[in-house]
């Protein structure tokens, strides 16, 4: 192989296209040979020809071929320039080579890893689930009706949505699709990869929901955008999809439309692709929980039929995408409502296909794609969702089966157990239902598909009778055949390679019968000058042009540059006129909505096996599947359609007859009756909030004169109890539990226990100020009270967050000579637990509810212990710390040097196994809190947020530069951080993540106006200052 001519003549090509350009350094890196897109700005390199070659080399030969090409020219070894470039360019390409093959062989061995820990933990957890019946544990998720058609099943406890009697149930629903370009009239659909299918879907469903029975507000948030680059109407904050009387103009006051909503979330002047997204998305979370708020409030007056002030929470928050997905999530979580959530596409997948592909490692990947911080995303919207709204079986069994969060032979265990009454030992997976997307069939007339006199019209030899009134679009694609008669062969999608527009146009050049016997219309986005497209885009259009020349196709493809939204039914109808056929080549097709709107328009359909065409074929029964990579089956199936019209005429009829199962009105049936059950396994609790004070009511600068049922201490006694030289913590305690009255909390009188009035800001003192050995220092964080409440000043509230218990955190206070009930609250054990000082030290049971959904509770305790430990760890290297330890927070200490996973292992070990829980190493890595999966500190700020009725624009954060694995989650968001250098020497985030895992800029933005770094030996004018200065007055 030595002598192997083509690698030779690769090798003098690259040399001729300037190896020096491509090839850079000695170092044998990937990236600096395969010039990767640039997804921060949405553009690629320009063509390189060197790039081409060096793939070619890399892929089609072996790192032994390289090694003997190289000793080769070594042994030929001249003084000739261009020989001493060989050589060196030799040397390169063979370590390249093998370089590719370790990256290829580590990624091969990192996945056969992963797939035996998730059997492992699927075999754990069905040990513990074993009690079931084998005749149980086969029970199937879906059935097949009686027709044939596999559809999805609904459980016998499953109401369908028409039998609640149709009387109107007021609900509100939140839908939220985060990236991308989201309006309702004149979608950019196919502008970039962003503005896709996904758009026009969540449009439809929020404009389908709301004209639903008993729906009577659908609010779509995304995100505002006020970039130059694009439209204004991206900036507007609310745009109405659906009037009431749209909805139904006979209704009196049931409903009051669909609305789109743009919350601002990082830079408003930027069009951020959906990879640069994630570090803002708590700022996106912190908005949409204040929008929610105000609507919740202002519903609970309109509809209110017990005259409450109640907040009319969301019915249900449906997340789309994993950016999507995240935020839901955490919205859940803080108010207590069921969340769904919809893949669209799933990063696991992907970064699967991207490893096989071999072009890039998996750092590049992770760096170019922000993959990992995506399959994080989906795997805490999996932790948190009730249901997983999908488009077919396929993506449950190939897709979301790749994750840790689920496993469906544990889901379908659970959901037996559930059924009998039996408990399910703390382990939790989300449910999964086949929902086919649904579409708007209003505007299709059935009669206008008959007849062909329009066409007519458009080929009679009068060029003006008759064609005023048809559409532009047809004499635009027809003016590139040569003979427009003969039937339509239909493709649309993105010029995207997955589409495999190339195999197709392969197979109509290749068969001469069908090239006689049809047309090729090929709609691919829209365009200008495919020089100024993206890279993939602009490859996908210029092969098609080639593609047509090396074919000598002109006359017989149409490819027209642009076409509007409105224009697609238009297409559609032309194709079925001509009798024509559609077609979906892609090599995998996650469901195929274009499949369904050419059902709906008469037109038979040939589609991609790989997929949801699958689903969709088998219950339309209109059509054929192919293998995308078969050129000759596309060509034969397309062939046999075209050509037998008795077929073409049977599909057709059977499309129209049986579209009505893809409609939006079965798909809002279908989706709000599993809602429906979904919230019949969700808690009842629902969040309440402190009553709004007019606005001319004092602000309130003492907590005693709040309520008439305060907490009052006898003078002298709490004087003396409370003084700070006093001996124990538990004399404080004993002081503050004194006088607690015995009441037995209820939510009707929640806001008044649990509010401390209004403030016009809150302090909240988050520093984790402790030594290498995990004890607090005193000094460092009593100057950091004083100080923090120096610059306080009137109306202002002050909340400690610390990851200590709540023992140790009052004994901290009273070391700090400082009086607990200075505070509004405490929160202890990273999150798990709220107090209030000036309320008798009272716990907030309400937070306690709050946050103890899915709590595993005891059947986690042990499996903490096994499965944090490495292979190898000794026995007291972890161990339960019993007396700091609650109800709702499990401490584990850590030995000096203990052999312990890091924070993200531990938790997808736990997923695995059907465990939900939030982890922090805390203390200077010497205590792990494992806690509520909804337990966090940044929650309990969010739930005080919503309690006290408090702006989180008005709330000042204050940290040190490092501090618990938790640290970061404090940072980014809505309120204002005060970073104080110097003041934390020793933090724990060295155990948070792996190194191939995402980065810490995926979570805290680069540059974030409300983040402000104090230097170390900061006074309190200079906190003042900077106070001022992020602009919480």
């Amino acid at each position: 192989m030595a002598g192997n001519e083509w690698l030779n003549g690769y090798l003098e090509a690259i040399l001729d296209a300037g190896a020096k350009r491509s090839i850079g350094s000695r170092q044998p890196t990937l990236p600096s040979v395969f010039e990767k897109e640039e997804v921060g700005n949405g553009k690629e390199l320009g063509y390189s020809p060197t790039k081409y070659f060096v793939e070619e080399v890399v892929n089609q030969f072996d790192d032994t071929d390289h090694h003997k090409t190289w000793i080769k020219v070594v042994a030929k070894r001249n003084s000739q320039e261009r020989n001493n470039r060989l050589e060196n360019l030799c040397w390169r390409i063979w370590q390249l080579a093998r370089k590719k093959k370790q990256i290829k062989w580590d990624d091969a061995s990192g996945l056969a890893k992963r797939r035996k820990e998730r059997e492992q933990g699927s075999k754990d957890a069905a040990k513990d689930l074993s009690e079931l019946s084998e005749e149980e544990g086969r029970q199937e998720i879906t059935k097949i009706s009686k027709d044939g058609a596999v559809m999805p099943h609904i459980d016998s406890d499953i109401k369908m949505w028409e039998e609640d009697g149709g009387k109107s149930n007021h609900l509100y629903i939140v839908l939220i699709s985060l990236h991308g370009l989201v309006r309702g009239e004149n979608m950019e659909l196919g502008r970039d990869s962003d503005t896709g299918g996904q758009v026009k879907y969540v449009v439809e469903l929020a404009r389908a929901l709301a004209a639903t029975k008993g729906v009577y507000r659908v609010d779509l948030l995304t995100r505002q955008i006020l970039a130059p680059e694009v439209d204004w109407t991206y900036g507007e904050p609310v745009e109405m999809l659906t009037r009431p009387s749209d909805v139904d103009p006979s209704a009196d006051g049931d409903s009051c439309g669909a609305y789109i909503i743009r919350l601002p979330c990082g830079p408003r002047d930027r069009y951020l692709p959906k990879e640069s997204l994630w570090p803002h998305i708590p700022e996106f979370v912190d908005r949409a929980l204040a929008h929610i708020t105000n609507v919740a409030r202002s519903l609970s007056d309109q509809i209110a039929e017990d005259g409450s002030a109640k907040p009319a929470w969301p019915y249900v928050i449906h997340g789309h995408y994993a950016d999507a997905g995240e935020v839901a999530a955490h919205l859940s979580g803080a108010l207590g409502v069921p969340m769904v959530m919809t893949g669209h596409s799933l990063g696991r997948n992907k970064l699967e296909q991207l490893l096989k592909q071999g072009k890039l490692s998996r750092e590049d990947i992770n760096s170019t794609y922000r993959i990992m911080r995506r399959i994080e995303a989906e795997e805490v919207a999996l932790d948190a969702t009730e249901l997983v709204v999908t488009s077919t079986r396929q993506e449950i069994d190939e897709q979301w089966g790749l994750y840790d969060g689920f496993d469906i032979t544990i889901e379908r265990k659970l959901r037996v157990r559930r059924r009998r009454g039996v408990g399910c030992l703390g382990r939790y997976m989300p449910r999964m239902a086949v929902i086919p997307p649904g579409m708007d069939f209003s505007h299709v007339n059935t009669q206008d598909l008959e007849g062909d006199g329009d066409l007519l019209s458009l080929f009679s030899l009068d060029r003006t009778q008759g064609k005023r009134d048809l559409p532009p679009i047809w004499s635009e694609i027809m003016r590139f055949f040569t003979n427009p008669h003969k039937p339509m062969i239909l493709a649309l999608s993105r010029p995207d390679p997955k589409k495999n527009v190339m195999t197709l146009l392969k197979a109509f050049g290749e068969c001469r019968p069908l090239r006689e016997l049809a047309n090729l219309t090929l709609i691919l986005g829209n365009r200008d000058d495919i020089e100024e497209m993206s890279g993939g885009s602009a490859a996908v259009l210029t092969m098609v042009l080639k593609l047509i020349d090396r074919y000598d196709l002109y006359g017989q493809v149409a490819y027209p540059k642009r076409h509007k939204q409105s224009d697609v039914p238009h297409i559609y109808r032309l194709a079925a006129k001509t009798k024509g056929v559609f077609i979906n080549p892609a090599l995998v097709e996650p469901f195929g909505l274009t499949l369904i709107e050419a059902a709906a328009y008469g037109l038979p359909v040939v589609a991609t096996k790989n997929g949801g065409p699958v689903d969709i074929i088998k219950a339309l029964n209109n059509g054929l599947l192919v293998d995308p990579h078969d050129q000759n089956a596309i060509s034969n199936a397309l062939l046999k359609l075209v050509s037998s019209k008795s077929l073409w005429l049977d599909c057709r009829r059977n499309g129209l007859k049986n579209i009505h199962r893809f409609s939006w009105p079965e798909h809002c049936r279908n989706y709000l009756s599993h809602v429906a059950h979904c919230r019949t396994l969700h808690p009842t609790t629902r969040l309440d909030v402190a009553p709004r004070l007019p606005v001319d009511e004092p602000l309130t600068d003492s907590l005693r004169d709040v309520a008439d049922d305060r907490l009052s201490l006898d003078s002298t006694a709490a004087a003396a109890d409370l003084k700070p030289n006093g001996s124990h913590v538990a004399v404080i305690l004993e002081a503050l539990h004194r006088h607690r009255p015995d009441r037995t909390h209820t939510a009707t009188n929640a806001s008044v226990d649990y509010s401390p009035g209004r403030r016009r800001q809150l302090f909240v003192i988050a520093a984790d100020c402790y030594d290498e050995k995990g004890r607090l220092v005193i000094d460092d964080l009593e100057g950091t009270i004083r100080k923090v409440m120096a610059v306080g000043g009137p109306g202002t509230g002050y909340v400690f967050s610390t990851g200590s218990t709540i023992m140790d955190t009052v004994e901290a206070l009273r070391c700090c000579h400082v009086d607990p009930t200075e505070f509004d609250a405490l929160i202890s054990s990273s999150g798990s637990q709220v107090y209030y000082p000036w309320r008798d030290l009272l716990a907030d049971t309400d937070y306690n509810t709050h946050v103890e959904y899915r709590w595993p509770a005891e059947d986690v305790k042990s499996a903490v212990l096994r499965l944090a430990m490495m292979d190898g760890a000794e026995g007291d290297d972890l161990t339960v710390d019993d007396p700091a330890s609650g109800s709702h927070c499990y401490a584990y200490s850590l030995s000096p040097g203990a052999k312990v996973w890091k924070i993200d292992a531990i938790r997808q070990r736990l997923r695995m196994r059907g465990f939900r829980c939030n982890l922090v190493y805390t203390q200077t890595c010497t205590r792990l809190n494992v806690m509520p999966l909804f337990a966090s500190r940044s929650h309990a700020l969010r739930y005080l947020s919503i309690r006290w009725d408090i702006d989180l624009s008005k709330v000042v954060v204050f940290v040190g530069e490092q501090g618990d694995t938790d640290h970061e989650e404090l940072l980014p968001g809505l309120h204002k951080t005060l970073v104080l250098k110097g003041l934390v020497k020793h933090g724990s985030e060295k155990l948070l993540r792996d190194v191939d895992s995402y980065k810490r800029e995926d979570v805290v933005p680069v540059e974030n106006p409300n983040i402000v770094s104090l230097a170390e030996g900061y006074d309190v004018a200079e906190m003042q200052s900077s106070i001022e200065k992020i602009g919480t007055r």
